[in-house]
């Protein structure tokens, strides 16, 4: 039956899990003990104590205008408390207005400015003060572009790279969508603009998120569109190149990072039957707008020529970080967030999500393979639960990346990172199993958070009314 595949709490122990991926034909590598995730490591000037990260994610709990809100500012904390070294872009940050992917999204504004300031100030302080170092912390700069909602929930007002004949389909797109080559250099100018705020706020680095099929992302595979930003891999490389030299010329010393889709795969959508399905038949004409993608469209380019192109031009422009994700939330949501349970406007899962766990795996290792002159941070690993940490050890001590990181995970539990540093059993009340609230409830209008398992959430009515409507699904 799809979608019907055992949970990884039914394994007793770390050997069980094993043999069932065995079984399954699944590569994923666990490794005991805690020595490689505590090794130091140098990054934007400061050496880290360890080798947990903390995923820039996108929250909808911020207020009207943008301003962080106080539960926006106690996510942060928990960030500052988890133990982790890397805080890889503490939040997905609106550029402008009309890039917000949700009216409630994080947007770096003079407004938010002072709020920005002082949380970095207050996430230093934590950290010191329960570790005795500081952390890297960075800011994630984004434009939604196709995805973007920013002033109603249910009405999007998209902006998109290029006509793409299966996403317009999707979500109802049309030429009228596409950003003119005119309207760009405002797009640029505003990147600019949040990344001097960002470094006047103290950040140690910004992260130019180039992924899941945001409009930066989206250039990346612009190769039918006409004009000096599409076509060959130097115009679809304009955009990002422009934003990064205007910050490099406006933010001298500010570090710059990379949230990256190493490959993506062709759009899915909802079948018949309630399982994900691609759009198209594996290696049609369409699979030429999946950045990174093998010539089936499916599956992840084993050489990642364009992928390798990109990132030796990340470092050309002096980038020290890639955060590594593969696909999309918005078109292949079980590649990109493996998961046991459908999201409201999601899919049940069309594969094991423990294969998707393994494809995130061998994407960071094949980038680090052929680009290890760059720090990478692999992701993807929230669906392993209680044994993530033995695959971060393995990913870490084999050199498959640099950092591993969390974004579900720290929702539900903050201190995992310096639990397992410390060599502590997990706490099972805490791990996230892939729910979907923390999805489900800004789906619903409602503020982020994971509602099933912090108890700060747990108590709202919001819980009460996500336990109704799924019922109701």
């Amino acid at each position: 039956m799809a979608g019907d595949y055992r949970k990884v709490a039914e394994f007793a122990t770390l050997q069980e899990f094993q043999q069932y991926l065995s079984e399954e034909k699944i590569n994923i590598g666990f490794a005991e003990g805690t020595s490689a995730m505590k090794q130091s490591i140098t990054l934007y000037g400061k050496t880290l104590d360890n080798r947990w990260a903390i995923l820039p994610m996108e929250g909808w709990d911020c207020d009207a205008s943008g301003v962080p809100a106080e539960y926006t500012l106690r996510r942060w904390r928990n960030f500052a408390a988890s133990g982790a070294s890397l805080i890889a872009g503490v939040e997905a940050a609106a550029v402008m207005h009309e890039g917000r992917s949700n009216p409630r999204q994080l947007l770096v504004s003079e407004k938010s400015l002072p709020v920005l300031a002082d949380s970095v100030k207050e996430m230093r302080k934590i950290r010191r003060n329960l570790y005795g170092s500081d952390a890297v912390i960075g800011l994630q700069l984004t434009h939604s572009g196709r995805y973007a909602h920013p002033n109603e929930d249910a009405k999007l007002e998209s902006r998109t790279a290029y006509s793409h004949p299966l996403l317009d389909k999707k979500f109802n797109n049309s030429a009228a969508n596409v950003v003119t080559d005119g309207e760009i250099a405002g797009i640029v100018e505003n990147f600019v603009n949040a990344a001097k705020m960002a470094q006047a706020a103290g950040y140690d680095f910004v992260d130019i998120k180039q992924a899941h099929g945001y409009l930066g992302h989206e250039f990346l595979s612009a190769v039918d569109r006409p004009g000096a930003y599409g076509g060959s891999f130097e115009n679809r490389t304009r955009f990002f190149r422009e934003i990064v030299e205007g910050i490099k010329r406006d933010c001298p010393g500010l570090g710059l990072g990379c949230r990256l889709s190493i490959f993506d795969i062709l759009p899915f959508i909802k079948g018949e039957d309630k399982v994900g399905k691609p759009m198209a038949e594996p290696g049609n004409e369409y699979a030429k707008y999946a950045f990174g993608a093998a010539p089936d469209g499916m599956n992840m380019d084993e050489d990642l020529t364009e992928v390798i192109k990109f990132t030796r031009l990340l470092k050309q422009y002096d980038f020290e970080l890639i955060v590594g994700t593969i696909g999309s939330p918005y078109y292949n949501v079980h590649m990109q967030r493996p998961a046991w349970y459908a999201v409201a406007d999601g899919y049940l899962m069309p594969e094991n999500p423990l294969y998707n766990v393994s494809r995130h795996i061998a994407a960071a290792k094949r980038l680090k393979e052929l680009c290890p002159e760059i720090k990478l941070t692999a992701s993807g690993l929230t669906a392993l639960q209680e044994y993530l940490p033995a695959a971060a050890e393995y990913i870490v001590e084999n050199n498959y990346a640099d950092f591993a990181g969390i974004g579900r995970m720290v929702l539900s539990y903050p201190q995992m990172p310096a639990d397992a540093l410390a060599g502590k059993a997990l706490d099972r009340r805490r791990i996230c199993r892939t729910f979907g609230e923390c999805t489900n409830g800004p789906r619903h209008g409602m503020i982020s958070g994971c509602f099933p398992l912090d108890d700060f959430y747990k108590k709202m009515p919001q819980a009460a009314k996500l336990r109704e409507l799924k019922k109701n699904q």
